[in-house]
């Protein structure tokens, strides 16, 4: 059996002292080895985004805040007995500006026009075309889908 170095021996080993620059140099050669992604990608063009993002906004952004403030509304009329509102009915018009909002995220999306130059005011015209890409998105992963399968 072979016996346990002691203490002593261990700690007189020297220490290899690194300088700044050596020490970072291999973490400096790694990093600018990084391959930068591709500029061009498939994705949404940002002015497309821009336009969907203001449509949103109008579309689904108002009837959402208004859905919201249907509770602050109704219980100022309850609490200074202007009418008497029942709770389901301030819920049904509640829950319909929510699927007025949840309507209007959809048209947000599909009717902004994917030219340089916006389309017109409320953009109908486009709704076939993008419901079109959108299949042709998912389409190469379903039927990666199907030949596993």
């Amino acid at each position: 059996m072979k016996k346990k170095q002691s203490k002593k021996k261990t700690q007189n080993k020297k220490k290899k002292n690194y300088s700044e620059t050596t020490a970072f140099s291999d973490l400096k050669k790694t990093s600018n080895t990084i391959n930068n992604p591709k500029s061009s990608s498939s994705g949404i063009p940002k002015y497309v985004a821009d336009r969907m993002a203001r449509r949103i906004f109008f579309t689904a952004g108002i009837p959402t805040i208004l859905g919201m403030s249907v509770f602050v509304v109704s219980y100022i009329i309850v609490t200074r007995n202007i009418a008497e509102i029942p709770p389901s009915s301030t819920i049904a018009i509640s829950a319909l500006f929510f699927l007025l909002g949840l309507a209007g995220l959809s048209f947000g999306i599909l009717s902004a026009s994917w030219d340089k130059e916006p389309g017109s005011f409320f953009g109908i015209e486009n709704i076939p075309m993008n419901i079109q890409r959108a299949k042709a998105a998912f389409k190469p992963a379903t039927q990666n889908f199907e030949d596993k399968s």
